[in-house]
């Protein structure tokens, strides 16, 4: 059998770790970096007579959750012990729920790259999301032949979202990752910090004949930390599936790591069921009741959301939906995107959305920089696009003064300039002279200005019909390369600064 042949089935677990500043039943701080195991209080390690509080902020931000992604908020749910050994589990159980779920349904939809330069829209459907603590860490590379254990991050407040079985290929579970990653950003209920834990994928995954209706046998990808690495598990993982079975194998239900320096999954252990886990309602917690008025209060406060926005996007601005998703694809970005526009007026919304989706996005991707760090000011790019839209100068010359301002401010340290003003800065670290004090200015010093006067755009194009005969000729014999040829020798002639509409339009009856 061919890859075709066989269809892929995967569900993703997402852990995202809740940002408030306390932990889920204790008031131990969730601060990253401390050091070890200063931050695990009595409460999060069970010492006896300990009592869990349970954090309103952590269920508030579940709400959040809920009713963005469309899902039911349980009027009431409940907290469990989920019963395991692990080394860095210090109470012998977690603390989660099970049966009923703070957040239960709901369904996002994503937009999925198809290979071919499109994309495609799929609607996942999610099963629950539920609150739950983390345990903490067990620490390898500082010990040899022996393990520490960090119990900081033990207590600390997790949303772990899970969804249905919906994805079909590992280009799909990353789209509905990304998206998840961008929601949880949007709606401030997590950093997103995948380096550092906040943000963890479980992938389950299994093959099945193209056809058949029965799931195959899954196994459970944990702690997925990048978007990368979770695409090459899931690859690697679909084919060692369809090997094993081709060859006469079966699949054991299992949890497995995967190994991002070999690009192979590995058996852990043998998956557990349910079952295995012996829940039973935790004792010291009461019951959750989340009323109507709490619900309605957290709506009110939530802000436009990415598909909204994205809609909004389409409709107001004419945009593709593959734009509005782009630009709607974190909180940061549509909000730049929407102060360009703001400034440099809806009409101009399509050229804003080129230019933040791509020289600005290039040039931000090879600095490694997030677009709040940006040089170039939502208000300065705006300048440059009316600029361009007022044919002071070309697309070719904005590129040119857009380049210039990004490195004049990075090398100044200033991050900050308004529409039509971009300051007088002082030198940091050597003697780099200030840069203009005006759009306009700059434009002019840099000699970038556009020559539009149709009297010296003709005397320019007499010039270069007179010296390129041939390509006249070809150009009357019927090759119309031979007119692009004289286009750009015009182009050339002027230094690059003769408005290219007016040459192509005053060319045309030149050449009758």
């Amino acid at each position: 059998m061919s890859r075709t042949d066989w269809e892929v089935v995967i569900g993703l677990e997402i852990h995202t770790q809740l940002n408030t500043q306390s932990k889920i039943f204790s008031g131990a701080s969730t601060a990253f970096g401390a050091e070890p195991n200063v931050q695990a209080c009595g409460v999060d390690i069970a010492l006896p007579g300990v009592l869990p509080v349970l954090n309103k902020g952590a269920v508030e931000r579940a709400i959040r959750f809920g009713l963005a992604i469309g899902a039911t908020v349980a009027p009431k749910s409940i907290f469990a012990r989920k019963n395991y050994f692990y080394p860095d589990l210090p109470k012998g159980y977690q603390i989660s729920q099970f049966e009923l779920p703070v957040v239960q349904g709901g369904a996002i939809t994503i937009l999925v790259p198809d290979g071919k330069g499109g994309a495609y829209e799929k609607v996942v459907n999610l099963t629950r999301a539920h609150l739950e603590e983390d345990a903490g860490k067990s620490l390898h590379e500082d010990f040899h032949g022996m393990t520490g254990i960090d119990l900081n991050r033990a207590g600390t407040p997790l949303l772990e979202i899970v969804s249905e079985p919906d994805m079909r290929s590992s280009a799909e579970a990353v789209a509905y990752a990304r998206a998840l990653h961008a929601l949880v950003r949007w709606i401030d209920i997590c950093d997103g910090n995948m380096q550092e834990g906040s943000f963890r994928c479980d992938a389950n995954v299994s093959v099945r004949p193209r056809g058949q209706a029965e799931f195959g046998t899954r196994r459970e990808i944990k702690n997925l930390n990048s978007f990368r690495f979770l695409q090459q598990a899931i690859d690697y993982e679909v084919q060692w599936q369809i090997d094993l079975i081709e060859d006469g194998g079966k699949v054991q239900q299992a949890t497995v790591l995967f190994d991002p320096d070999s690009g192979e999954t590995r058996a852990m252990r043998s998956k557990e069921d349910a079952h295995d886990y012996r829940y039973f309602p935790d004792p010291d917690l009461l019951p959750l009741v989340i009323d109507s008025d709490w619900i309605a209060r957290v709506k009110g406060e939530l802000p436009e959301l990415p598909a909204a926005l994205s809609a909004r996007f389409q409709g107001e601005y004419g945009l593709s939906a593959y734009d509005a998703t782009t630009l709607t694809a974190s909180r940061e970005v549509a909000e730049y995107y929407q102060a360009v526009v703001a400034a440099a007026g809806a009409a101009n919304a399509k050229a804003c959305a080129n230019w933040v989706m791509g020289e600005l996005a290039a040039r931000l991707n090879k600095a490694e920089l997030d677009i709040g760090a940006s040089p170039v000011s939502a208000a300065q790019l705006a300048g440059i696009v009316l600029k361009i839209a007022d044919g002071t100068i070309s697309n070719a010359g904005a590129k040119t003064l857009f380049a210039h301002m990004w490195e004049s401010m990075r090398q100044q340290g200033s991050f900050a300039y308004g529409a039509a003003t971009i300051g007088q800065l002082s030198a940091t670290g050597g003697n780099i002279a200030p840069i203009e004090t005006s759009i306009d200015g700059l434009i002019e010093s840099l000699g970038l200005k556009q020559v539009t006067d149709s009297g010296a755009i003709e005397a320019i194009i007499d010039e270069v019909l007179a010296a390129n005969q041939k390509s006249v000729d070809e150009f009357r014999a019927g090759k119309e390369k031979a007119f692009n040829a004289l286009v750009g020798q015009c182009m050339k002639a002027s230094k690059g600064k003769a408005n290219p509409a007016q040459v192509n339009e005053i060319l045309k009856k030149k050449l009758g």
